[in-house]
């Protein structure tokens, strides 16, 4: 079936396109939407910028839009970039990262539902741990790039999520609470490769912002360079 990606650029949407292209879905295009307001209900907000590298090197085609992000009105231009997916690349369905937010599945598939298109949750409701195990173990490459929960301080902010660090969030969820995948908004991730890329991103500006109990990772500038 072709499908739209809704990406991000965060962990969880790349994931999803992963597991649907190893289903046997052709994704047909990413479509990224970036709020205007940084507290969107719906959309990541943090280092979008990369979904321009992340369609590069995985080459497949993206629809990129801006969003207001306020609480519902978000969902009206939601539809209408699904809508262009499915009049310039003609897709069957979409696919989004969603893993234990109702509020996110429940919407995508309403938008869905008045379009006559397939809804598809790869992830919805794995585990966490097995979730970021295996995302760790299919080669893909993650940073923090924000955080905002007691445990997890400045040094976590632009750190790899690698077997150490899953190890460190499920001490943090058994002593602060801390969700493993980050589904209380306790931390935001950029993939810098997946197995579908054919190249992978590399940073060449970034910044970090700490404000005390919270902070960002910023990558400014980025490249694509050879996986070899």
């Amino acid at each position: 079936m072709k499908i739209a990606a809704l990406v991000s650029g965060g962990k969880d949407s790349v994931f999803a396109v992963q597991k649907m292209i190893e289903s046997g879905h052709v994704i047909s295009c990413f479509v990224c939407l970036v709020p205007e307001n940084k507290e969107s209900y719906m959309f990541h907000s943090i280092n979008t910028n990369l979904v321009r590298l992340i369609a590069d090197a995985a080459e497949i085609p993206l629809i990129y839009k801006s969003t207001s992000g306020v609480k519902e009105e978000e969902l009206n231009e939601m539809r209408d970039a699904l809508s262009d997916a499915v009049s310039v690349y003609g897709v069957e369905g979409v696919c989004s990262g969603a893993v234990e937010s109702e509020y996110q599945r429940s919407r995508v598939q309403k938008i869905c539902d008045s379009l006559t298109l397939a809804s598809f949750s790869p992830l919805w409701n794995v585990e966490p741990v097995s979730l970021l195990a295996e995302m760790i173990d299919s080669g893909m490459e993650i940073r923090f790039a924000a955080v905002a929960a007691d445990g997890l301080n400045e040094q976590w902010l632009g750190k790899t999520l690698d077997k150490q660090a899953l190890d460190d969030l499920i001490k943090l969820n058994k002593t602060k609470y801390v969700h493993i995948a980050g589904e209380g908004g306790e931390f935001e991730t950029a993939v810098l490769d997946a197995s579908f890329f054919k190249k992978k991103i590399k940073p060449v500006l970034t910044d970090i912002r700490w404000y005390g109990s919270y902070g960002f990772y910023d990558i400014l500038e980025a490249e694509l360079v050879s996986k070899n």
